[in-house]
């Protein structure tokens, strides 16, 4: 995000002097250098280990991009947050509620100190009577509370300014020997979580429901000597041949770096080029490799969910592919809008490839029948809480 910012204001605000805050190098003298008209970039990181230096400084203006960062409360860069001293605070999200309403209580303790109370008191007035029993007088509260002190731009406000959007769903079948290996892998976790009882936690259902996500991208994955076909990869490789026969270019999401690289193999085999991009990658090679991509360099970018669902610009691709089913597709559709943004001159295609009889299907039906929380709260639709052992456990029964 940084680099990005840094190109940003470069790009639109070219009066501004922009300093970086390095991860090396003397950062209290660049820090104590600051005047009228200096914007200071910082990572995350950087915040949490900088805190006493940033948090003695005035700010103008202090905006936390992607702030669903600070979500949890307790974490360093949360508390660090709410120290800066700033005349004017500012939150940058797409997902300001990802699991639950004490993420977004964190966020505006930011903005507005004080507007939503203590975290116990919020609890008791909002999050609990929303998440758990649906009130809908708690939730008109809450949505009034926050209404002035939100200004939300959706995807629809700026159709006018983008070109279309088409999203498709491919359903992989397997073959009889990756359907027999799934089975198997699905009892078994069906068993060892009945074989737990009472101590059985919900830990222990997502680490089952996590295999069993491993197994539909590659069997190798949950089993890696099992030697059980992919179908995933087939039809992935399939779809990426038609697409450089079309000459296009398309960005590759998976929440599994291990997935990745069983796709980097197989591209590597096949001769197709391309740009990766993960958690482990630093920064500065990461700039380069979004350069490189957006300057004609690799037919696919493949890239870690978590690592490079935003603060990208790809506008260089034009096909979206996403090989695995997130559990809030508002962070499906923040990766997607790495393609989908202001500067992209060609209509985007957004490919999900979901196994067919699978966890996956399962997760993406939670998508059409669960409607996401902050949506609840900024546009008045329905609410769904978090899910339940037993939702959980329906997606590894195949009920849900």
């Amino acid at each position: 995000m940084c680099g990005n910012w840094e190109a940003e204001l470069a790009r639109f605000a070219p009066s501004l002097k922009v300093l970086r805050l390095a991860e090396t190098g003397d950062r209290g003298e660049m820090l104590k250098s600051l005047g009228p008209g200096d914007v200071l970039i910082a990572s995350y990181g950087l915040l949490a280990r900088e805190e006493d230096r940033l948090t003695r400084i005035s700010w103008a203006m202090a905006v936390l991009d992607e702030a669903q960062a600070i979500k949890n409360p307790d974490t360093q860069r949360a508390k660090a947050s709410q120290r800066l001293s700033a005349a004017f605070p500012l939150a940058l999200t797409g997902t300001p509620v990802e699991n639950d309403l004490d993420e977004l209580w964190s966020i505006f303790r930011f903005v507005n100190p004080g507007l939503l109370g203590s975290r116990e008191a919020f609890g008791k007035r909002f999050s609990t009577p929303i998440e758990r029993d649906g009130d809908p007088n708690a939730k008109a509260a809450l949505k009034a509370l926050l209404r002035p002190f939100l200004l939300r731009r959706t995807k629809a406000a700026v159709l006018a300014e983008l070109p279309a959007r088409t999203e498709q769903t491919i359903l992989v079948e397997r073959d009889e020997e990756e359907r027999t290996f799934y089975e198997a892998l699905r009892r078994r976790a069906l068993e060892r979580l009945e074989e737990a009882g009472g101590e059985r936690t919900r830990i222990h259902i997502l680490a089952e429901i996590t295999k069993l996500r491993q197994a539909c991208c590659h069997p190798a994955l949950a089993a890696p000597e099992a030697g059980v076909p992919a179908a995933k990869l087939d039809a992935l490789l399939e779809l990426v041949a038609e697409l450089r026969e079309g000459r296009h270019r398309a960005l590759v999401f998976s929440q599994f770096v291990g997935h990745l690289a069983k796709i980097r193999a197989a591209l590597d085999a096949a001769g197709i080029s391309y740009q990766y991009l993960d958690g482990s990658t630093p920064a500065r090679e990461r700039e380069k490799r979004v350069t490189a991509f957006q300057a004609g360099e690799g037919d696919l970018f493949l890239i870690s969910l978590k690592a490079g669902g935003f603060g990208l610009n790809l506008t260089a691709a034009d096909y979206v592919i996403h090989l695995d089913p997130w559990w809030n597709p508002a962070v499906e559709d923040q990766a997607s809008d790495r393609a989908h943004r202001i500067g992209q001159q060609r209509a985007v295609t957004i490919y999900r490839l979901i196994v067919r009889d699978s966890v996956e299907e399962g997760i993406v039906a939670l998508h059409r029948h669960k409607r996401d929380l902050a949506d609840a709260l900024l546009d008045g639709a329905d609410a769904a809480g978090r899910l339940s052992e037993e939702d959980l456990l329906d997606l590894i029964r195949g009920t849900v």
